[in-house]
């Protein structure tokens, strides 16, 4: 299996942070630094990240379906809070 492609062949499940970043049409250095403060999920494998593309996908259709300006960084933020409300619940930290 290639690494463009899927389970399926189809479409990728990862893009690389320049993919990601031109699909986004920001430069890269602006996707790893929002990787780095926890407002863009990805995957760190040793020194590198990849980035989910069903994140970059569901971005899109939360622009689309909101018509509203989508904040990566307040959907990081309600993670970190979920995440911390489940913690202190006594649940699993993912």
């Amino acid at each position: 299996m290639s690494a463009a492609s899927g389970a399926g062949g189809s479409s990728p499940l990862f893009y690389t942070v320049a993919e990601a970043a031109r699909i986004l049409r920001v430069d890269a250095a602006t996707v790893y630094r929002a990787i780095r403060e926890n407002a863009f999920p990805a995957v760190r494998l040793r020194t590198r990240y990849v980035v989910p593309a069903r994140a970059v996908e569901e971005l899109a259709e939360q622009a689309a379906a909101s018509g509203e300006v989508v904040d990566v960084a307040r959907l990081a933020a309600d993670r970190r809070n979920a995440r911390e409300v489940r913690r202190l619940a006594g649940g699993a930290p993912w």
